[in-house]
């Protein structure tokens, strides 16, 4: 079996083309990792690093890094949690906002390539199996 040389594979091979199409639909405001973070953004705002780290599979002395320079950019905003000072959250900027649209259409422009030749039952299908993986490897990881 060779099932996690394939994901790895698949993972190298998706980021290259992604932020090639960001170069080529003249994108500059963000690089395919900041996509990451911002789209889990897009979808709650306000969350402490923790909660992105978790989904973005990156760890947080990396995720750090990251967003030092997303903040240099005007892409977040870094605030104290008002309940616990220890708990820095994030929040979006305006122009983070207005980004969202030329990053779902790179997302859009990955699917086709992605999903090329497959019927929507296969998607499913192989959307539920990667999600089995994503559990298994969640569970791996806390123990």
């Amino acid at each position: 079996m060779n099932g996690g040389f394939l994901v790895s594979k698949v993972k190298q091979l998706g980021d290259r083309i992604f932020e090639k199409i960001l170069v080529n639909k003249g994108v500059d405001a963000f690089n395919g990792a900041q996509g990451r973070i911002l789209y889990v953004l897009w979808n709650k705002d306000g969350i402490p690093i923790k909660f992105v780290s978790e989904k973005c599979g990156l760890a947080i002395t990396s995720l750090t890094t990251m967003l030092e320079r997303m903040e240099k950019q005007g892409l977040i905003r870094r605030v104290q949690a008002d309940n616990d000072k220890r708990k820095t959250l994030l929040y979006l900027t305006k122009k983070a906002r207005s980004l969202k649209e030329e990053f779902s259409s790179v997302s859009n422009q990955m699917e086709k390539i992605f999903y090329k030749g497959f019927s929507d039952k296969e998607i499913t299908i192989f959307e539920e199996y990667l999600d089995r993986v994503r559990k298994n490897l969640e569970e791996g990881q806390q123990k």
